[in-house]
């Protein structure tokens, strides 16, 4: 592979030279930081996360870190969902939206101290936001995006390799909680999280000159329980009903078209930037929905990030975002953002260009057998 310089728009990941080693087969940018997609089998990384366990280099989720007295003041105001009873320690999935109720991220807030938070964010520019908002309110803080760089454990056999490495108290973790620790003279805030539904933890990494050293710790960990390298898997992620910002929204999409209502607070105040327009917008009564959508079709490559006409009884009714292939379905399945007119079990076609797949909608997640 050919290796890849580190610029200031496209920087390593902490994780990359022990990717490399691992047999990546391709990186792509996020967050301007490179993050592997593949070693070479998708179906065997898709097994091993469903059926035992993988780590990830996801050093690319950047954190933005809001510290200083006014940085409660000012999560609050970017986030429209109520923290105000949000313990250090705790991290929250928020939705964060423009002026008109616009999704334009939807992080993990972490409480880390009375004064510190973090954004772990996705791919977006959410720390020039925040900067911005904090500037134009005359906010009390330091906006940075710190030394932090998650590495992902995830699978069922997950919490197996992390207790073995870190101790049994990891168990106890609640979902999107979070510790301090040193490992190995390595600092970590370990929180139970990450971008599946096979559980897991996701490892930030406090310096980033030891991301070799994490990664062949949890390497050795996971040894007996067979752990292999992976990557937030396309497949399992549709499968699972996770939204993937950007890729699932487009530049008009809100929290209440993609299954984020229950993250959504309207009574928070009205400082809170887009909760107004959220107001209104509810009150108009939502006009698209997300759904999950089956084609009609043998195998094709996965393809993210797409914009395809949905067209019912011959008239347009939305978009498909992505398509990727269930393993466990055996079919090529996606996501559609599509008029509330439609529901599961209706008969729609994609264009896409002059090819025409027919195909039907489906709730999320997708109707898996799990047992």
């Amino acid at each position: 592979m050919t290796n890849i310089l580190p610029v200031g728009r496209l920087r390593r990941s902490p994780y990359y030279n022990a990717t490399l080693r691992e047999g990546a087969e391709g990186f792509v940018p996020y967050n301007r930081m490179l993050i592997p997609r593949g070693y070479g089998d998708r179906e065997a990384e898709y097994w091993r996360l469903i059926n035992g366990v993988s780590m990830w280099d996801v050093a690319g989720q950047r954190q933005v870190q809001i510290k200083g007295p006014d940085a409660a003041r000012l999560v609050q105001v970017l986030a429209v969902r109520d923290l105000s009873e949000q313990a250090i320690g705790q991290g929250k999935y928020v939705a964060i939206c423009n002026h008109r109720g616009v999704l334009i991220n939807d992080p993990i807030a972490m409480k880390v101290s009375e004064d510190t938070y973090w954004l772990s964010i996705s791919d977006s520019d959410i720390w020039t936001w925040a900067a911005c908002v904090a500037g134009e309110r005359g906010f009390d803080v330091e906006i940075d995006e710190p030394d932090v760089s998650p590495l992902a454990v995830q699978g069922p056999k997950a919490e197996d390799v992390v207790s073995s490495l870190l101790g049994d108290w990891v168990r106890d973790l609640r979902y999107f909680w979070f510790k301090d620790i040193v490992l190995d003279d390595i600092p970590l805030t370990v929180m139970r999280a990450g971008w599946s539904k096979q559980g897991g933890f996701e490892l930030f990494l406090k310096d980033g000159s030891k991301g070799d050293r994490l990664w062949n710790l949890v390497k050795e960990a996971g040894q007996p329980f067979d752990i292999g390298p992976g990557y937030p898997n396309p497949s399992e992620r549709t499968e699972s009903g996770l939204l993937n910002w950007d890729v699932d929204t487009d530049v008009e999409t809100n929290p209440f078209e993609v299954r984020m209502e229950r993250f959504v607070d309207l009574d928070v105040p009205d400082d809170v930037i887009g909760v107004r327009a959220l107001r209104q917008l509810k009150a108009n009564g939502i006009k698209r929905h997300q759904l999950g959508i089956i084609l009609h079709t043998d195998f094709a490559p996965e393809d993210q990030s797409i914009r395809h006409v949905v067209e019912h009884n011959g008239k347009p009714v939305g978009h498909m975002t992505h398509k990727a292939w269930s393993y466990r379905l055996k079919k090529m399945i996606g996501y559609a953002l599509v008029s509330q007119e439609l529901g599961p079990g209706d008969a729609v076609a994609i264009l896409n260009g002059p090819h025409r797949t027919e195909a039907h909608l489906t709730e999320l997640p997708f109707p898996i057998d799990r047992s």
